[in-house]
């Protein structure tokens, strides 16, 4: 063998080496990037998640907004990336505890019994105004002290949540998605979507919950979203008791003279 085919013959060895070496690496960044978002989602190879489906409350028949259906498909395209299954049940046949596996809720109290019934267990300090008769505090969320109203098409809030039941190690999330209207519920699976992996370096397993306001929607849909604040720790606190104004005591009257004449 001449010193030309030795220099081929090892330049296609050095080259099958990088190119295995490579093809490794890019599976092992792959598999741990993949077991980060399993971790993060709870949501392990071949797990059983739930997704909770609400009613659009404009209509008098059972039927789910369209901006929803886009928030559940969203939410489908990322629990199949995990290799899990998903069971779908409407808000209102969803009769199980949570904890035993990954639930995706989606849509406010309003719309959802489902939400009612995890806000009262797991946020206390929220509470969402669901009067039906139109006013300035109509969807309003009150978290803690603070008030949020909604500008329809200008200026819109939702609620982002992951919450854990317990510190068991195998205990399953529960994600929250609860905006003042439709187009919102999309815009926080979207966020959610988009920014998974900065929020599970953030927070690891642990609970989040979030306020997002979608800015715009009438023009931008729900893709122009921004961060107002984590509000985990109001909204997991129960609500300042309201204050009372205090009544002066009452005057202590004395006995009636008597004004008869003489």
């Amino acid at each position: 063998m001449n010193d030309d085919v030795r220099n081929i013959v090892l330049g296609l060895v050095a080259a099958g080496i990088s190119a295995a070496l490579g093809w490794i690496a890019r599976t092992y960044l792959w598999n741990r990037k993949l077991r980060r978002k399993q971790a993060f989602f709870g949501l392990p190879e071949n797990a059983e998640s739930l997704l909770v489906v609400n009613r659009d409350p404009a209509t008098a028949e059972p039927a789910v907004h369209r901006f929803d259906v886009f928030a559940l498909l969203e939410l489908s395209a990322l629990i199949k990336d995990c290799g899990a299954h998903i069971q779908v049940v409407t808000q209102d046949a969803a009769h199980q505890g949570f904890g035993e596996r990954t639930e995706f809720c989606v849509g406010g109290p309003g719309s959802n019994r489902r939400m009612v019934a995890h806000m009262a267990a797991m946020l206390p300090g929220v509470r969402v105004n669901v009067d039906p008769e139109p006013g300035p505090d109509r969807g309003a969320f009150r978290i803690g002290a603070d008030l949020y109203r909604m500008e329809p098409g200008v200026t819109e809030y939702v609620l982002l949540a992951r919450l854990t039941a317990g510190e068991r190690r195998e205990t399953r999330p529960v994600f929250l998605f609860c905006g003042q209207r439709a187009i919102t519920n999309q815009a926080a699976t979207r966020y959610l979507a988009r920014n998974h992996e900065r929020l599970a370096r953030k927070y690891g397993s642990g609970s989040f919950v979030l306020l997002l306001k979608v800015v715009n929607s009438q023009a931008y849909g729900p893709d122009v979203v921004e961060l107002v604040a984590d509000v985990t720790k109001p909204a997991q606190s129960p609500l300042p008791a309201p204050e009372t104004a205090e009544t002066p005591p009452k005057a202590l009257k004395g006995p009636k003279k008597s004004h008869r004449a003489d």
